[in-house]
């Protein structure tokens, strides 16, 4: 199977890059992103209306280039992490997580026996088609792949140490703008309560010895993170840089006049 190369960082005390893919799940945009040196594609199927078969093509890509691919998976049960598994993501990540036995199930369905209850196939990309020892695959796969919860609500954060605890959870990831709604102060992301339970999840991650993300939209974001100890940080994703795009390109080209 593939290495990881999000937990090779994140094991080697370094940082990961992310870039998401949120509207334009094409392999050549993909492979692009890996060739310009992103660690880690993040594919939203949580707020899209992307379907499994969109995951074969991107992995592809995240293969040729040397980079992870993570999935935001649809919380329909058992099959969403197992299939995003087998065609070929590398990570994980499960939004809107609630509760310590809930975070448990979905640990259930991501890892292999002894550490959960995945099924085994063995002829998917995760597997190298069965080119790849079964047996040999099985010592590795649970290494190999990570789980991320996402932390977006403040019943998450009141049992977040119990979540960081759990044996196959390898990151909690912050979603601040769910986060600021459920504590009643929407997009207030320097309030108290957001910055409270925002720290509560690095120290809880510390103290698991896991690793935790948020969101990022600048480098001085990106390395405000960095400085309180998180460990995944966003470069930006394919929606919010075309937006920024076209809306500059209009700004600029709306200037020029007709001259009589």
């Amino acid at each position: 199977m593939t290495p990881s190369r999000v937990l090779q960082k994140l094991r080697a005390g370094d940082f990961v890059i992310t870039a998401s893919v949120n509207r334009i799940a094409e392999p050549w945009l993909t492979e692009m992103i890996g060739r310009i040196g992103f660690d880690v594609i993040w594919f939203d199927m949580e707020h899209r209306a992307f379907g499994y078969d969109k995951i074969d093509s991107l992995s592809l890509a995240c293969r040729a280039t040397g980079i992870d691919l993570m999935v935001r998976v649809l919380k329909t049960g058992y099959t969403s992490p197992m299939r995003a598994l087998e065609f070929g993501a590398n990570g994980i990540m499960v939004p809107h997580i609630l509760s310590t036995e809930e975070a448990r199930q979905w640990v259930d369905w991501v890892r292999f026996p002894p550490l959960g209850r995945r099924g085994f196939d063995g002829a998917g990309a995760d597997a190298d088609y069965a080119l790849t020892d079964a047996k040999e695959y099985l010592s590795k796969a649970n290494d190999e792949v990570f789980l991320a919860l996402q932390v977006e609500d403040k019943e998450c954060v009141e049992c977040v140490e119990e979540i960081a605890a759990l044996p196959g959870v390898d990151l909690l990831f912050v979603g601040p703008g769910d986060l600021s709604i459920s504590y009643g102060v929407p997009f207030e992301f320097d309030h108290p309560l957001v910055q409270s339970a925002i720290d509560r999840v690095a120290s809880a991650a510390q103290k698991s010895g896991k690793w935790w993300g948020i969101p990022t939209g600048s480098p001085e974001q990106a390395q405000s993170a960095l400085d309180r100890g998180a460990r995944l940080i966003t470069a930006g994703n394919d929606h919010a840089l075309l937006l920024r795009g076209f809306q500059q390109a209009f700004e600029e080209f709306n200037q020029i006049r007709v001259r009589s």
